[in-house]
């Protein structure tokens, strides 16, 4: 199963991701965020409370209890189901988890 292992803000709604299966990339979540006016999807709308992300045993999350599985954000299991569309090659590899959004 593939996990999240690393993800750092570059931006307002985006983050660096990598993966356990070694797939990196950028991740921008504003088409997430803006598709669903939900209770969990709403507050991740303000910059600094996307920024709060971190990973819970593979897994993206949020303190608000919004988790997103890394099969939905990228890896090679996405890759094949085309689920890669919003992740770019990375150079940046590794460090702590927080939040935030760039363009691809």
């Amino acid at each position: 199963m593939i996990k999240l292992s690393s993800c750092k803000p570059v931006g307002d709604l985006r983050l660096s991701l990598s993966f356990s299966d070694g797939t990196t990339g950028i991740w921008d979540a504003a088409d997430l965020l803006g598709s669903k006016d939900t209770p969990l999807i709403m507050p991740l709308r303000d910059p600094n409370a996307f920024a709060k992300a971190f990973i819970d045993n593979g897994p993206l999350a949020w303190p608000n209890g919004l988790e997103l599985a890394p099969w939905t954000l990228g890896g090679r299991s996405a890759q094949a189901s085309g689920g890669l569309r919003t992740l770019r090659k990375d150079t940046n590899r590794g460090e702590a988890c927080h939040a935030s959004r760039l363009a691809p």
